[in-house]
Order: C-alpha cells, then sequence, then structure tokens
C-alpha cells in the first residue's frame, strides 16, 4: 500500500503575528516554524499506524513551498516518512496547493491521500475536497477514527450532533482531526535517519491561481471588563442595553 501524506508549514501558536507591505504579508522575521499540528499529530501518525501493521506499507510525504520548508519536511521523516517530495512554489491559493499535491498524486498511484482537517494559519479546510476532486476519488472529511480491512476502509467522522460512520473503497483521500491517531514524538534513531532519507523537489504545474490576499488585520485588542456588584441588577440591567445594546 502507497500512502501520501500532506504536510505544511506553520507557524508556531506562540509566534507574534505582524504584517508588512501594507498588511498584504505575513512577517516573518524571527518566526519559529512547525509541521501544521492536524497534518503531524493525526494524518501523518495515522499512516505510521497503520505501516506499523502492515510492514510493506511506503509512507510519502508531500509539501508544497520553498526551500524554506526543508527543515519542517524533514523532522516528518523523522517521524516516519519513508521519503519526501517538495513542490518548489509558495503560493497562498488552495486550489494552486491542492492541484500541486493532485499533480504528483496522479503520477505515484496512491492507495491513500491523508490531510490534516486544515492548516491552523490559514483554518481553510479546502485542500482535501480539491484534492480529491482533481483526483476523482472519494473524499471523506473530519475523520476521527479509520480502520481498514483489506481495500475497504471505515471511517468515524464528526457530525453536527453525532457521528457517522461511512465505508469506502481504495484509492480515497481523508482529512484527519483530533481522534485520528495520538501524538508521537521524533526518537533520535528517526532523526539521524531522516538526514539520509529521500527529498525530491519538483517543479510545480502551470496553474492560474483562484484567490488572492488582499489584506490582513489583527482582531480588535479586547475591552476591558466591567464588574457589577451582585445586589445591583439595575446596574446590569442597564450596562446590558445602553452599553452591549443587546436589547
Amino acid at each position: 500500500m502507497k500512502i501520501l501524506v500532506c504536510i505544511s508549514k506553520t507557524p508556531d501558536t506562540t509566534a507574534k503575528i505582524a504584517f508588512t507591505e501594507n498588511n498584504t504579508k505575513f512577517a516573518t522575521d524571527g518566526v519559529q516554524w512547525i509541521i501544521n499540528p492536524y497534518d503531524e499529530w493525526y494524518a501523518l501518525v495515522k499512516a505510521i499506524e497503520l505501516k506499523e501493521k502492515d510492514p510493506s506499507t511506503v509512507i510519502h510525504l508531500i509539501t508544497v513551498g520553498g526551500a524554506d520548508a526543508e527543515p519542517i519536511i524533514r523532522k516528518a521523516l523523522a517521524l516516519g516518512g519513508d521519503e519526501a517530495i517538495r513542490v518548489n512554489t509558495d503560493s497562498s491559493d488552495s486550489f494552486t496547493i491542492a492541484s500541486q499535491i493532485a499533480a504528483v498524486a496522479k503520477e505515484g498511484g496512491y492507495d491513500l491521500v491523508f490531510t490534516g482537517k486544515e492548516t491552523i494559519d490559514y483554518n481553510g479546510s479546502a485542500i482535501g475536497g480539491m484534492v480529491a476532486e482533481l483526483l476523482d476519488l472519494p473524499y471523506v472529511s473530519l475523520a476521527t477514527k479509520f480502520e481498514l480491512n483489506g481495500t475497504t476502509a471505515t471511517i468515524n467522522r464528526e457530525i453536527e450532533g453525532g457521528e457517522e460512520v461511512a465505508e469506502a473503497g481504495l484509492p480515497l483521500v481523508i482529512s484527519c482531526q483530533k481522534g485520528m491517531a495520538e501524538q508521537r514524538i521524533p526518537n533520535m534513531k528517526g532523526i539521524m535517519g531522516a538526514r539520509t532519507k529521500p527529498l525530491k523537489v519538483v517543479e510545480p504545474v502551470q496553474v492560474e491561481a483562484l484567490t488572492k490576499i488582499v489584506s490582513f488585520e489583527l482582531p480588535p485588542a479586547k475591552a476591558g471588563v466591567k464588574l457589577v456588584p451582585a445586589d445591583q441588577p439595575e446596574e446590569l440591567v442597564r450596562l446590558l442595553h445602553e452599553e452591549a445594546k443587546l436589547f
């Protein structure tokens, strides 16, 4: 079995957020970059678990980005990927990114394509569905559990107010979230081995971007908190009416 795991580089959640070029670009100076947690903790680790059950399984990693993404993909190799592919282009357009992944997936003949449910910087949740459409494959999103019996997969996913269980035959595309697997930490053997694992750089296919970033802005600063004594309910009502405009 061949599995393709999509890996994205994202800022650490502790990074200070700022923008440059008239608020059209994220300021990267001093930012610590990490593997997108949904890609690492759930998509990649689930692929590793499947390989532990079937050692003949091959795990390929793919990232779309410049050379500065290579330390991130190397860390993913240290966790358990067999080889990595970097598509040599930077883009914030979901269709462009999905098209690059789909082009590689078509050539690779993968049985499974795993993505995280979203990236923690853009929160778009768009890549998995687009990749599935471009490959004309079944797609199950927001997966919390995945079991494989031969070529038939059983997938649990969250829905409004409950859980849904779906079945699909391979090949297919899955987006993964919390519950799919447990977080792992690279060990020294994995870190050392990642240095010699193949990392292939491929040039992008030509795609016309469908979206572009016009501007970023930070959320408004939080307002101060007003404390109202418990014996003054009329003051609370006045504040809700006159200042909060709730009624």
